[in-house]
């Protein structure tokens, strides 16, 4: 996967990203998120509570298709691929500590979960 130096920085500053996802109707849900990425892994994550829309709607599938946005002026990147959710104990603390690092601490939510994104494809500017 193509990722240049540029986007591997810009997906560790601090921006908010979207996440789109396709509700069973076939209509786009565009949600802001706060997403940490880990190359190697090709993964993004992305924590929420289990009874969040995007949450159930990908849970709802199984395996969705998804694409996560950030964008800093001129500076863009997507990110493609295909979501799960998990609420693994370990996986959910895993999802945690990135998202700590990243922006800051979250507050508590015993309904947490993580989406698990395996990216697919790597798009933008940055």
């Amino acid at each position: 996967m193509p990722w240049s130096d540029g986007s591997v920085e810009f997906w560790t500053e601090r921006h908010l990203g979207v996440l789109s996802t396709v509700r069973a109707d076939g209509t786009v849900h565009s949600t802001p998120v706060g997403v940490t990425v880990d190359v190697e892994a090709g993964l993004a994550r992305v924590i929420c509570s289990g009874t969040s829309h995007k949450a159930r709607t990908i849970r709802n599938a199984g395996v969705a298709s998804v694409s996560v946005t950030q964008v800093d002026g001129r500076r863009w990147s997507t990110l493609e691929g295909r979501a799960v959710v998990s609420d693994d104990p370990e996986r959910v603390a895993d999802a945690v500590r990135r998202y700590a690092k990243r922006y800051r601490e979250p507050r508590v939510n015993p309904q947490r979960v993580v989406i698990e994104i395996t990216i697919t494809k790597v798009l933008g500017n940055a």
